[in-house]
């Protein structure tokens, strides 16, 4: 394979200083989620070497987009060139490496940072420091529902994360959705509305959010969220079903108004949407998301849209766009959830545009999103009914692996399968006793089947793909165990977040807030972020 060129961190640096002017990069953490979580520069995005043929298309729109990698070292021995291999067979043109890798990175003084979605935290905690974001601690907050005083309590998190736990009386309302539906669920405006997350950054953007949108409220967030709640000692609630209803046309329309206002206030610029060709640009990474919540995306949505709940695209960023200095064209058909979360990117230093004018007849594609993934690869396959077949008549020929992430494996495999990481598949079989044949799992098949194709090319023994994965196996009404008992790699492909949850234990939630309180002096040292806070939003 040609020998990749070499960037240095410095020229990575620059190129984020000159993200908006339009100059575009892609930093790719090429390792596993937990391990990138531990340290890694501020705007680089997670790719793991499994999820590429998976992903890439998504992350990475432009095939001539710069691309740099990074690994475990200066230069990884296995993994920046096979990654590099199958985003050449992607189309990618302009791949390098990191000169010299992280150790390189930090000795020049760019800072590592912990944790992931680090650029939207970051920018939260200086939204905080410059603003004056206000926030009430749980034990008042507690005092004040103990005396049923006048608030309202918004939980901005996803709905999945706010039935995990909650705040008693919360009500769920996913950032985006808090300009929209808050007048009307708050229309005395002498009611006090508190804004929670799990930890600070959701309950900061999303209190600010109001308080930057004119409402005449008083409006606070809950000092560190849930986390902050657990600290005191108090009771959260699980399995809640509160959600906002309807919104008024009132409510509507001045949440409209306001968040236009905003989102043209912080640099952000819109378009009718019957010109929206005008944003296609050969030269520009262009990313196309739609912020209405997941329901209504899947109900009826504009074809080559990705689904991006508003409030969840600015928490999250780096996982929706890996590409530095892209552009992002937002859509909604209320003209508040798009404003609204245009404000916030164009203050994180995007290029934003919203589309205007989208009614119902515009969602003309339904159903789940759809990413756009190469050929699928040509390579042996077994149904489920042959594969229960051959472990009934000879299970010690036959090894079973799973490739599904590995929450998922613990909670339910093929009987006697084996776990690994599809980027460490080798490593795995080097520690497995041998068989006739392998047969790689997942989910729906489709992570597998590429593991297959690279597998197959590698080793003399039969592989083979289970079509259909596990949701094929369990609709044929095979059996299934549940548990960890058999890892063949380690269980380092998903990141514990200290936030997530009921059961992390207490000093590992105190030390994830004193990182977060830790940002803002990192932000200063490095000096690549480009945001800038939208100046007298204070309440």
């Amino acid at each position: 394979m040609t020998a990749l060129a070499a960037r240095s961190p410095e020229y990575v640096r620059q190129a984020w200083r000159e993200a908006a002017q339009g100059r575009e990069i892609a930093l790719l953490d090429l390792r596993e989620e937990d391990p990138y979580a531990q340290s890694h520069p501020l705007f680089a995005a997670n790719l793991p070497l499994g999820l590429i043929e998976l992903q890439a298309w998504s992350r990475l729109p432009r095939r001539d987009v710069e691309i740099v990698l990074y690994g475990e070292g200066a230069f990884d021995a296995a993994l920046i060139p096979a990654a590099a291999a199958r985003l050449r067979a992607l189309g990618y043109l302009d791949i390098a490496v990191l000169d010299g890798g992280l150790p390189a990175w930090s000795a020049g003084g760019g800072e590592l940072f912990r944790d992931v979605n680090v650029p939207s935290k970051a920018f939260g905690e200086l939204v905080e420091a410059e603003v004056h974001t206000p926030s009430l601690p749980a034990q008042q907050v507690q005092a004040l529902l103990d005396a049923r005083a006048n608030l309202v309590v918004l939980d901005a998190r996803r709905f999945d994360e706010y039935q995990t736990m909650s705040i008693p009386t919360g009500i769920s309302v996913p950032g985006a959705e808090l300009v929209l539906r808050a007048r009307d669920l708050a229309p005395d405006p002498r009611t006090l509305i508190i804004v929670n997350c799990a930890g600070r950054t959701r309950s900061l953007i999303g209190a600010q959010s109001l308080i930057n949108a004119g409402l005449p409220n008083p409006v606070a967030a809950l000092r560190n969220g849930t986390i902050g709640w657990t600290l005191a000692g108090q009771t959260l609630e699980h399995g809640q079903n509160r959600r906002a209803g309807p919104t008024s046309d009132s409510g509507r329309a001045q949440a409209r108004r306001a968040a236009q206002d905003l989102a043209r206030r912080a640099g952000a610029r819109f378009l009718p949407l019957a010109q929206r060709d005008e944003l296609k640009n050969a030269q520009r990474s262009v990313f196309w998301l739609d912020v209405r919540t997941p329901e209504e995306y899947r109900a009826g949505h504009l074809a080559g849209f990705a689904s991006a709940p508003g409030g969840q695209l600015v928490q999250e960023t780096d996982h929706h766009v890996a590409v530095r200095g892209a552009r992002l064209v937002l859509i909604d058909d209320d003209g508040v959830r798009a404003p609204m979360t245009a404000s916030w990117l164009a203050q994180l230093g995007w290029e934003v545009w919203v589309l205007e004018g989208a009614g119902p007849a515009d969602w003309d594609e339904a159903g789940p999103e759809q990413p756009p993934l190469p050929e699928l690869p040509e390579v042996g396959r077994v149904q489920a009914a042959l594969l229960a077949d051959w472990l009934a008549q000879d299970g010690a020929k036959t090894l079973v692996i799973d490739l599904a992430p590995s929450a998922e494996h613990v909670k339910q495999h093929i009987p006697g399968s084996w776990w690994a990481l599809s980027s460490q598949l080798d490593q795995a079989l080097a520690q497995l006793p041998g068989h006739a044949r392998i047969v790689l799992s997942c989910r729906d098949g489709l992570r597998s089947r590429f593991a297959a194709a690279h597998l197959a090319a590698c080793i003399p023994t039969p592989v083979f793909w289970l079509q259909g994965g596990l949701q094929a196996w369990v609709a044929q009404g095979q059996t299934v165990e549940a548990g960890d008992a058999r890892l063949a790699s380690p269980r380092i492909d998903r990141y514990r977040r200290p936030y997530e949850g009921t059961s992390n234990p207490r000093e590992a939630m105190q030390a994830y807030l004193d990182w977060e309180f830790g940002l803002v002096a990192q932000l200063a040292r490095d000096g690549t972020h480009g945001f800038s806070v939208l100046a007298g939003a204070a309440h």
